[in-house]
């Protein structure tokens, strides 16, 4: 891998990770017109670790809230008086609404790296879920906030963290949706998936580190300047998506999803472009 082509899909990997278009899908669209080998293990580890880069533009963004709900989970732990603070509850919620990615990360490794990386669940992925969004906001009451956040919403969204495993889904479609679907308003569900996001990524990233910058695979050098571009890229799509979801719904990214998944399913069939 060249650097510009490093550069460039640090760039896709920071706009996207955050945005309810999937960033798997647009990775994997990339590196596929590129005429990168899409289930190559050390690209798919490469993809994995470039999205630290993006995780920790959101630790940076939120570190405020990260500080207080770490020191308040602490807190807790030692002191029985403070364990119904919000704060210790939230710290339990993010660890219960983690465990699931984790399972199926390790699980699953072997498809998440082989069949699914196929463009043709890119295709499936940006289509149906783009159905899941419309009815999540079409039906959602967004009458809870953030302090009537329970285990219960931390697990549900969890699982829907799941599914975005299918490239072009999208994490932030999936679990966003999923809070919605719980009733919590569409700030709250964001903050939510974010939230859970951060320890979701930040671990696949350090557990397929080794493949990506083993001999034969990436390098150190690529796989550090799509980190960096990631974090600088993703830092402002943060910032930009948080001031968006407060006055805008999330159907409006299906007017991009969808043509994106046609005009995709096009190229495949034509043989424009291959699957893998």
């Amino acid at each position: 891998m060249d650097l510009w082509q490093a550069a460039v899909l640090g760039v896709v990997e920071g706009l996207t990770e955050f945005l309810p278009v999937s960033s798997t899908g647009h990775l994997t669209i990339v590196e596929r017109l590129m005429g990168m080998k899409t289930d190559s293990a050390s690209l798919t580890a490469f993809t994995a670790v470039i999205q630290v880069g993006a995780i920790l533009a959101a630790v940076l963004y939120f570190r405020t809230d990260i500080v207080r709900i770490v020191v308040g989970w602490v807190r807790g732990l030692f002191r029985p008086a403070h364990r119904g603070d919000f704060d210790y509850k939230f710290g339990w919620y993010v660890i219960l609404g983690s465990i699931p990615i984790g399972v199926a990360g390790v699980v699953g490794k072997s498809l998440i790296e082989s069949v699914l990386r196929s463009l043709w669940f890119v295709v499936a992925g940006l289509l149906l879920w783009s159905v899941v969004i419309w009815l999540a906001e079409k039906y959602a009451s967004q009458r809870r906030t953030e302090l009537d956040v329970g285990w219960r919403d931390a697990l549900f969204v969890g699982v829907a963290q799941v599914i975005a495993l299918v490239p072009g889904v999208s994490r932030s479609g999936a679990t966003i949706s999923a809070g919605l679907v719980r009733g919590l308003d569409r700030v709250t569900a964001t903050r939510l998936s974010f939230f859970l996001g951060i320890p979701a990524l930040a671990a696949a990233g350090v557990y397929e580190l080794k493949d990506a910058v083993a001999t034969g695979g990436i390098g150190w050098l690529p796989t550090l300047v799509g980190t960096v571009v990631s974090f600088l890229v993703a830092y402002a799509a943060v910032a930009w998506f948080l001031r968006f979801v407060t006055k805008h719904s999330l159907t409006t990214f299906i007017w991009y999803r969808v043509p994106l998944g046609i005009l995709l399913a096009v190229l495949l069939l034509t043989g424009t472009i291959d699957a893998t």
